[in-house]
């Protein structure tokens, strides 16, 4: 009897060390969505969209709108994605090795040609300043990101939601209105997104951050100040 119980026991045990591990590959599944979606590349394009549609200017011909939205798409989404996969195919690299602070330096120079070409192309035009803004902060950002990264793997990720409170405090300023709504949502987004990238261990906290403080610093002295 006492035989025939073992197998039993060790069967009861075993499936109590089985549940963490499956709730441990839901987080992790999760976390790579969470941090999938929201990327850095989002930040300029969700930033414009915001104040196209959110502020007074959604008074704006909506064929202005769309023409300054495909022009802030194309060159800091569309450009620096497509450059980076092109890259990574040629190279045969994957997530793992763009996880590498040694082989970052490529993919964020990709990042910036893109993002020098955006401002230009928006200078060239004659967009408010307050909306040329917006790519100054982010370009501010990923040089500051690229120097940091020869000596400390800091989140582009927290970087980009850093910017995102920064870029809403500074708004709030020019266009004096109450932001403690959006701030709450994007404190809590940053707060997700944060921990997504623990989970899926690209960062330590300490990388994750200082990357929303370098973040909260470019978006507001990028649009205020630059």
């Amino acid at each position: 009897m006492e035989h025939t119980n073992i197998p039993d026991e060790l069967t009861f045990h075993e499936k109590e060390q089985d549940i963490p591990q499956e709730r441990t590959g839901r987080l992790f599944t999760t976390a790579r969505i969470i941090s999938a979606i929201f990327t850095p590349f989002m930040v300029p394009f969700i930033a414009f969209f915001l104040l196209f549609f959110f502020t007074y200017l959604n008074i704006t011909p909506l064929k202005y709108k769309i023409i300054v939205l495909s022009m802030v798409y194309c060159f800091t989404i569309l450009l620096p994605m497509l450059s980076i996969y092109l890259f990574q195919k040629i190279n045969g690299w994957g997530i793992k090795e763009l996880g590498i602070r040694e082989k970052r330096f490529i993919p964020y120079g990709l990042t910036i040609l893109s993002y020098v070409g955006c401002l230009l192309t928006m200078y060239r035009i004659h967009l408010p300043r307050y909306m040329s803004g917006i790519i100054v902060s982010t370009l501010l950002c990923m040089v500051i990101c690229t120097i940091v990264n020869m000596k400390w793997k800091i989140s582009t990720h927290m970087a980009s939601g850093g910017m995102m409170v920064g870029g809403l405090l500074s708004y709030s300023f020019i266009f004096q209105f109450n932001p403690i709504w959006w701030l709450c949502a994007f404190i809590l987004l940053n707060g997700m997104v944060g921990s997504a990238r623990i989970i899926v261990r690209q960062h330590t906290l300490n990388e994750v951050e200082g990357g929303f403080f370098v973040g909260l610093f470019c978006g507001v002295i990028g649009i205020l100040f630059i």
